[in-house]
């Protein structure tokens, strides 16, 4: 397990937030195995009924840290815990909702939606620079992201890599409803309450029937990391992560405090 990753629980609602906020909840191999253990033990306790997933104040997450991306395209193995991680994402079967407040970047995006409900505040910004790297999208989200907002916007977001504001977010249907930075975690942990309060059989069913088929995202979560892996190997990926740390290390450095 990690500090990086806080699990609670308030009466039958399970949180699991990102807490590694001085470098903007970017995501370790320790976070991925430990937020993938909170849904699968959430899963089996039967004093949990749904799982709300967080970010810090002003960041939900940067996604992967893309010095991982950076190893593996030398010559490294595709991160196991992370694979693990969108399975369990595709399998969890109690309710999920999200708060997002700040930057969901990549894979802060795409875990979304397989959310349930989805909740920010006006200064969230969805982005998937995929593309952008010379990547490819991951967590099923070439099939759950046009069934979700549709193929238009879905292909914006992924393949043009436009970032989505909040407003914009909720008009194509990611974001449920758009609250105070103040107020967004008490409202979602408001709603989560309201959903471990229904009869638990009659919800899970429900939830059930109006998913997809988990065997078919966890085959797409599959054919993703391997065209994921084969990118992330390419030169046009290469090219790119070189490009990135070279322009980060000609950024001029901020002061302490800045």
């Amino acid at each position: 397990m990690t500090d990086f990753i806080a699990v609670e629980r308030q009466g039958s609602v399970q949180s699991i937030r990102f807490n590694r906020p001085e470098k903007k909840n970017a995501i370790t191999s320790a976070m991925y195995n430990a937020i993938a253990s909170a849904l699968r033990d959430g899963d089996a306790s039967p004093d949990v009924a749904v799982h709300l997933i967080l970010g810090s104040p002003g960041i939900f997450t940067a996604g992967n840290d893309i010095a991982d991306f950076m190893s593996i395209a030398q010559g490294g193995e595709f991160d196991p815990d992370a694979s693990g991680f969108l399975q369990a994402l595709a399998t969890t079967e109690k309710p999920m909702v999200a708060a997002v407040d700040g930057m969901a970047v990549g894979v802060g995006t795409t875990l979304l939606l397989h959310c349930d409900l989805v909740y920010a505040s006006p200064q969230a910004f969805f982005k998937t620079p995929f593309m952008d790297l010379g990547l490819f999208p991951e967590a099923a989200s070439t099939l759950l992201m046009p069934a979700r907002i549709g193929y238009g916007p879905a292909f914006e977001m992924l393949c043009l890599g436009d970032g989505f504001d909040a407003e914009r977010a909720q008009q194509v249907g990611l974001v449920n409803a758009i609250y105070p930075s103040a107020e967004l975690e008490a409202r979602a942990r408001e709603v989560a309450l309201a959903l471990a309060a229904k009869p638990a059989a009659a919800l899970k069913a429900t939830r059930r029937m109006m998913r997809r088929d988990p065997a078919q995202v966890l085959a797409r979560i599959d054919e993703e990391i391997a065209v994921f892996r084969e990118r992330l190997r390419s030169p046009e990926a290469k090219r790119a992560f070189q490009a990135f740390f070279e322009q980060r290390a000609a950024a001029p450095k901020r002061a302490v405090g800045e």
